[in-house]
């Protein structure tokens, strides 16, 4: 029952946030393509504002919350079902979804609050005050709170405990304990720690990944344009073998990627959110950034090990195209034969410890989603049910550990479907606003200026965070000086 639900919200949504992330590529002209200069520029800048989160610690949360297990196991299901076109299917969504990245995340920015000292925004933030639907907004927020908070979570933490158990044979209370120690280390020591962490954590993730994929493909080098010859020929039906799933392909690709990257499901909002940036902009360029991380490289790292040593089956749906690898199950199996024919022996622990990191950076990235809508909720940052939270984090990651996750998967996704489909209607019925800003954007750089955003210069209302920005910089010393 749970699974016909799940398969009823995401087939279709799947296809609509490639039509929603067309939209606002056409919308901004492209601006994930004619500002790249400008995205690779703001990555490394400083805080708008002294004390304020850097950009680059925002886009590690955000791809804390991004890269997951999907990208191990949901890349190698993708070319079961769909062939190897899936993968240039999942590169063409990225590109794409990553304009509805860049969308929402303007809608953060624009419509974030700052709370008890500390700068909060998210899909709820942006209801609540662009759309004026306090009531919408708080059904979202409590949506966004039992599925991060709780739901995910624990699926996040049973995936850590079937890998470490498949590995290297750690029981499942020992990895509880770890675990949930790792936790509580990391969320009690608030949202700067929480910022570190992921700071740190991503970036080696990333780095090793895309080690492993050139040991490989400097072992398999005379593999690498037959794989690529074989992606395009099976993505546009011209293949031999996989001709006859090109429709397959897209169809995989398209939803493999929306699974993966998130973009338009609100996710990344949160994170984005906290940055301190001069416009919005910014920071919905560095988002749109994020995405590309995540399925350009990751993803297609994953897709190319897989394809250059020969470690996948293919299905029609009936009947094995092709089996390389009989009596392995699509997903994890794949990777881990693909680094073992390079790596003898080493496939398991590595892609063990890869599924522990990434799951774990999720686990730190879903709690710092559900604090900000608790914190949303309750109108201020309160110190018990703060408290009550962290306690409720670290519960749920014991029972993930050592209790079923099947339960918790379905309802996981049917609730992150939802807040999906949700969230991507909500930013499409705000597209009027994210032209503004972009326009503004553009304007100033044409003029030569560093962007600074000005709500009531495109006519915004309740932006009060920016009007506040603006009256603080106007105060400084050095403001003062410019305009004497």
């Amino acid at each position: 029952m749970l699974a016909t639900i799940n398969d009823l919200i995401w087939n279709p949504m799947a296809y609509f946030a490639l039509l929603v992330g067309l939209w606002f590529t056409t919308l901004t002209r492209g601006i994930q393509f004619r500002r790249i200069p400008q995205m690779l520029k703001e990555i490394t800048a400083q805080p708008a504002e002294d004390g304020g989160v850097r950009p680059l610690q925002a886009l590690m949360l955000s791809l804390s919350s991004r890269i997951g297990v999907g990208n191990i196991a949901g890349v190698a299901t993708a070319i079961y079902a769909g062939g190897p076109g899936a993968m240039f299917w999942m590169v063409v969504v990225a590109l794409l979804g990553s304009a509805s990245a860049y969308a929402e995340v303007v809608l953060a920015q624009t419509f974030k609050k700052r709370i008890n000292g500390e700068d909060r925004g998210g899909a709820p933030f942006y209801v609540e005050l662009g759309l004026k639907l306090r009531w919408l907004a708080v059904i979202i927020a409590v949506c966004y709170l039992v599925c991060y908070g709780f739901l995910t979570t624990g699926v996040q933490a049973n995936t850590i405990t079937t890998s470490m158990d498949n590995a290297f044979s750690i029981p499942a209370w020992v990895t509880a304990i770890v675990l949930t120690s790792m936790m509580g280390i990391t969320i009690f020591g608030g949202t700067n720690r929480i910022m570190k962490v992921a700071q740190v954590m991503v970036p080696v993730m990333a780095a090793a990944y895309v080690l492993a994929l050139l040991v490989l493909l400097g072992m398999n080098s005379d593999q690498i344009f037959p794989s690529i010859s074989l992606v395009l020929g099976s993505a546009f039906g011209t293949d031999q073998i996989f001709g006859g799933l090109a429709g397959a392909a897209i169809a995989w690709g398209v939803r493999r990627a929306t699974f993966s990257n998130v973009a338009g499901v609100g996710e990344g909002t949160f994170a984005a959110a906290a940055a301190s940036n001069s416009h919005p902009s910014k920071q919905g360029l560095i988002q749109s950034f994020s995405i590309f991380i995540d399925t350009v490289v990751v993803c297609q790292a994953t897709g190319i090990m897989i394809l250059i040593t020969n470690s996948y089956n293919v299905t029609d749906g009936s009947r094995l195209l092709v089996e390389h690898l009989p009596n392995v199950d699509a997903g994890v199996g794949y990777t881990q034969e693909a680094i073992n024919s390079g790596l003898p022996g080493f496939g398991p622990a590595f892609v063990a410890l890869g599924i522990f990191f990434f799951a774990f950076t999720s686990m730190v990235a879903y709690y710092y989603i559900a604090e900000t809508n608790l914190i949303f909720i309750m109108g201020r940052s309160d110190g018990v049910a703060r408290l009550l939270l962290r306690i409720g984090a670290l519960g749920i990651t014991v029972f993930g550990c050592v209790g079923s996750g099947d339960v918790m998967w379905a309802l996981g996704d049917i609730s992150f479907g939802l807040l999906g489909w949700i969230n991507m209607l909500v930013i499409l019925s705000m597209s009027r606003l994210v032209r503004k800003i972009t326009k503004d954007y553009d304007e100033q750089l044409k003029q030569g200026l560093d962007p600074v955003f000005d709500p009531r210069r495109v006519g915004i209302e309740n932006a009060r965070w920016w009007e506040d920005f603006n009256a603080r910089r106007n105060a400084t010393p050095d403001a003062t000086a410019a305009k004497a």
